[in-house]
């Protein structure tokens, strides 16, 4: 499978990257600063692209890949709403390719309470998470809208807080909703997870939430 991942330098990307070379996939990483992926492959192409917001400068990047993999994200809540913009470009790029598979990361607080979850989350630290974040989650919430107007098989994966641990494979799964009680997960798994959709049909146009 040859697939091309945006956000390649990021915690999820560089993730997403190696377990993809794992798996024999050829991978295109798309960075801004190749430095920042000091990695070595004869199955990995690394592209340098100054900005994600025209579709003429993608195409080359994904023309001839089967799927593409997103983890780009906001380095901070001040940033302006880089994923939405990034990703209606991406479309565009993927309809000129005619590629169709697209799976990447939102984030917990973009979806519905999960049923069961507790009161705590529920009426405490959501809602001042969401408060906090709002920017954040907003461009995120339009990304997954610009995915829900499109006609490509679209995945998002929905963890919450990203920690740095080794890969588990060992994680629960919510299809269409997010996982009750789940706090954390570790980037590798949510890389895990993302990859482990990819070739799952029940997940094409549905939000996936992650958690332990």
């Amino acid at each position: 499978m040859e697939v091309t991942v945006f956000g390649a330098t990021g915690g999820v990307g560089k993730e997403l990257v190696k377990q993809c070379l794992q798996r024999g996939y050829v991978v295109s990483a798309v960075v801004r600063d190749a430095r920042r992926l000091p990695l070595t492959d004869p199955g990995l192409r690394v592209v340098t692209v100054a900005a994600l917001d025209d579709p003429g400068t993608l195409i080359p990047v994904i023309r001839g890949s089967d799927a593409v993999l997103s983890a780009l994200g906001p380095h901070g809540r001040k940033d302006g709403p880089v994923v939405s913009s990034s990703t209606r470009a991406i479309l565009s790029a993927m309809d000129a390719c005619s590629t169709r598979r697209f799976v990447g990361v939102s984030a917990t607080p973009v979806g519905p309470v999960a049923e069961g979850e507790g009161l705590l989350n529920r009426w405490l630290l959501l809602p001042v998470v969401k408060s906090v974040f709002r920017n954040v989650y907003a461009d995120l919430a339009e990304m997954e809208a610009i995915l829900e107007r499109s006609d490509v098989d679209w995945t998002v994966v929905r963890p919450p807080r990203l920690v740095d641990k080794p890969i588990t494979g060992r994680y629960r799964t919510a299809l269409g909703a997010n996982v009750a009680r789940g706090s954390a997960i570790s980037r590798s798994d949510v890389a895990h997870a993302m990859l482990e959709a990819l070739a799952a049909p029940q997940t094409f146009r549905q939000a996936v939430g992650v958690a332990y």
